[in-house]
């Protein structure tokens, strides 16, 4: 009960923060601020340090944003970024990803990137309708995804549509899949860079989310700063809601589920609860790995990942 009551609270004070910026395009409240974020975007994504294509699709609700690199021979491997992270959130793992995967990373259109949502709204159905536009444009039929936090959620929820293209899934400390957030109180240093963005709330978010933050490149840290301070991404806390035993029990595919041992999210009861429900699954139980365990310990979750799709 409690951490529903903090969730409510976390959900209205990061809706104010929407009003209070006065945002003109859903997003970004200003054309200046978007360009200083798209500048900050563009030098993160040189991070990737691979040749990579960036394209954008037109979808029925809205443009999508996907970047894409791999040998084109190799099996669709999607990455959904968590809250706010945008698709240059990969850094640390693209490379080992798109060795012998097609790799794509769409950005989330409701949230700071380069995707665009056609109206202030999307349903899930819709942000479904949204991905599955974008396989078709790209023609795939079988389909790895991989999705962190609420890219997680919204992985699972695609993976759990009628008539799905998911083969494998793969989620890093998926948010609000298998419990209620572990530690909520935490939770509001997100709130607080968001409503009242400074360089010491940065520090602060990324103390809490990650074990290592100063694996963090500057340039990544400089682009989630702006973010908050130009961005006006809503939360889709009222959105997300837990999965009842029996979706989770009819997850058929092969599910690899990554949880960091220093999570605010996610904690063993987590594993322990997907065990219990879904058939194929396997788990890692990350030492040393906060929330954001891509980056906290990307060797391990490189391996973990490419080990898994082979053998799969």
């Amino acid at each position: 009960m409690r951490n529903l009551l903090l969730l409510g609270l976390i959900t209205v004070l990061l809706s104010s923060c929407s009003s209070f910026k006065n945002n003109k395009d859903y997003v970004f409240s200003s054309s200046v601020g978007k360009q200083k974020y798209i500048k900050s975007y563009n030098a993160a994504l040189q991070l990737w340090n691979v040749p990579f294509d960036e394209t954008d699709v037109i979808t029925s609700c809205g443009t999508a944003h996907v970047i894409v690199t791999g040998p084109e021979s190799g099996e669709p491997l999607i990455l959904f970024h968590g809250m706010d992270a945008s698709s240059t959130m990969w850094f640390p793992n693209v490379k080992a990803l798109s060795k012998n995967n097609r790799v794509y990373a769409i950005d989330f259109p409701l949230e700071t990137g380069k995707s665009i949502a056609c109206g202030n709204k999307l349903s899930n159905q819709e942000i479904a309708i949204f991905y599955n536009e974008i396989f078709d444009h790209f023609k795939m039929k079988n389909v790895n995804l991989v999705g962190a936090s609420r890219g997680g959620w919204m992985a699972t929820f695609l993976a759990l549509q009628p008539d799905n293209k998911i083969k494998r899934l793969i989620l890093l400390s998926p948010a609000q899949t298998f419990r209620g957030i572990k530690q909520p109180l935490k939770i509001l240093s997100a709130v607080a860079l968001k409503l009242f963005p400074s360089k010491n709330k940065l520090d602060k978010f990324f103390n809490a989310f990650s074990f290592y933050p100063e694996k963090i490149d500057p340039l990544y840290k400089e682009q989630f700063y702006l973010a908050n301070v130009y961005g006006n991404s809503k939360p889709r806390f009222i959105n997300m809601s837990q999965f009842t035993k029996a979706e989770l029990g009819r997850l058929k595919i092969p599910v690899l589920v990554f949880i960091g041992d220093h999570d605010i999210v996610n904690d063993k009861k987590s594993i322990e609860r997907a065990h219990e429900l879904i058939p194929k699954v396997e788990t890692v139980f990350v030492k040393d790995a906060g929330h954001f365990l891509s980056i906290d310990q990307s060797a391990i979750v490189n391996k973990k990942i490419t080990d898994f799709l082979e053998k799969t």
